[in-house]
C-alpha cells in the first residue's frame, strides 16, 4: 500500500510518500481500508516529535479516518467487512489502510460522503466532550470561541449554538468571521484588529465577560481570556496553536472565581469509552437532522499530504482540510 512515511522528525517537508506494509488487525483492532483522511493540528506536532506520543519510526501521522471495515479482529462485533466507518486513533491515517482501535470505530450515517466523515470523529469528539463534560455549558450561557474558524473552532461554534448558548466567535479576518456567522456564531470578534481581545469581550458582555472560553490558540489569547472571564467561568484549554504555551496567575482564579480546566479527549476515550459513545450517538443524531455538517474547505490527495500539514501551519483555510485516497 501507499502512505505517507515520517522517518525522521521534522517538518512537513521531510515526510516521505512511499510504500509500505499493509497492517494486520489484532484482537479488539479493525482494519479499514481509508477513502479519507482528516488533517488536524496534533498531525504537525507528532511529526515533529512535539506530541504527547512518540511512536516508533517509521510510522504514518494522521488521527482520524474515514473507508470501509476489511477485517475485524477478535472481540469486534459493532462492525463488520464491507461497512463504512469513520475511526479515530493516535498515528496511522495517512495511508490506504490503517489498524485501529475497536472503541475508535463508529458507523458512519448512509448518507455522509467520506471527506465529511474523516472531518468529524477528532473535531467534534473533542468539542462536544470539551463543551459538555469540562466546559459544562448550559443553555443560555455565552461561548467564547477562539481560532473560531479553524476546523475545531467552527466546530465549537456549531455545537456551541445547537446546546443553546450565545456564541462569540473570533478570528483573525473578516473572511473567518463570514463563515462563523453563517454556521450561528451571534456576535463576531476580529482580535487582528481595533481593541484589545479582552476589551471587545467586555463589551459585548455588558463587563461581565464569558462563561465558557474554548481555547485552542493559547499563548497571548489565553492571558487575555482570564481578564474576561466571568465570574465561575471556565476556560478550556484545547491547544497551543500560537506556539506559546501560556500560564496561569493562581491570583486571577481566585479573584475571578474561574476554572482552567484541560480538555484531553485522547485519554477520555480510553478512560470513559461508553460516555464518548453517547456523545456520538447524540452528534450522529444531530447530523441526521441536518442541524449542522462538518466544513470541509479544502481536499488533497494523499501524495500532498506536506502540502496540507504547512496550509494547516500558515492558517491558509477555514474549516477542515481532508487527504482523499483513491
Amino acid at each position: 500500500m501507499k502512505a505517507i512515511l515520517c522517518t525522521q522528525h521534522g517538518p512537513p517537508e521531510s515526510l516521505e510518500y512511499a510504500d509500505a506494509d499493509d497492517p494486520i488487525p489484532g484482537k479488539g483492532e479493525v482494519l479499514i481500508g481509508v477513502k479519507a483522511a482528516g488533517v488536524n493540528f496534533p498531525d504537525t506536532l507528532i511529526i515533529q516529535g512535539k506530541y504527547q506520543f512518540k511512536p516508533d519510526m517509521p510510522f504514518s501521522p494522521g488521527g482520524e479516518v474515514a473507508g470501509e471495515v476489511l477485517e475485524v479482529g477478535e472481540g469486534v462485533s459493532h462492525v463488520k467487512p464491507g461497512d463504512r466507518a469513520m475511526a479515530l486513533m493516535t498515528w496511522g491515517g495517512y495511508a490506504e489502510k490503517a489498524v485501529v482501535p475497536g472503541m475508535g470505530v463508529v458507523p458512519m450515517p448512509p448518507d455522509m460522503p467520506f471527506g465529511e466523515a474523516a472531518g468529524f470523529p477528532l473535531v467534534y469528539g473533542t468539542v462536544i466532550h470539551a463543551l459538555k463534560q469540562r466546559g459544562r455549558l448550559a443553555e443560555g450561557e455565552t461561548l467564547l470561541v477562539l481560532g473560531a474558524a479553524g476546523g475545531v473552532g467552527l466546530a465549537a461554534v456549531q455545537l456551541g449554538k445547537l446546546m443553546g448558548a450565545r456564541v462569540i466567535a473570533a478570528a483573525s479576518s473578516q473572511a473567518k468571521l463570514d463563515l462563523c456567522a453563517e454556521h450561528g456564531a451571534d456576535d463576531l470578534i476580529n482580535y487582528a484588529e481595533g481593541e484589545p481581545l479582552k476589551e471587545q469581550v467586555k463589551a459585548l458582555t455588558d463587563g461581565k465577560g464569558a462563561d465558557v472560553i474554548f481555547d485552542p490558540v493559547g499563548g497571548d489569547a489565553f492571558d487575555q481570556c482570564l481578564s474576561c472571564i466571568n465570574w465561575d467561568g471556565r476556560l478550556l484549554v484545547v491547544g497551543f496553536a500560537s506556539g506559546r504555551i501560556p500560564e496561569a496567575a493562581a491570583n486571577r482564579l481566585l479573584l475571578k472565581g474561574c476554572s482552567v480546566i484541560g480538555v484531553f479527549w485522547g485519554k477520555f476515550v480510553q478512560v470513559d469509552a461508553r460516555t464518548n459513545m453517547a456523545n456520538f450517538m447524540q452528534l450522529i443524531q444531530w447530523y441526521n437532522q441536518g442541524r449542522f455538517r462538518p466544513v470541509v474547505s479544502r481536499t488533497y490527495p494523499l501524495a500532498r499530504a506536506a502540502d496540507a500539514l504547512n496550509d494547516m501551519l500558515a492558517r491558509k483555510a477555514t474549516g477542515k482540510l481532508v487527504l482523499e485516497i483513491e
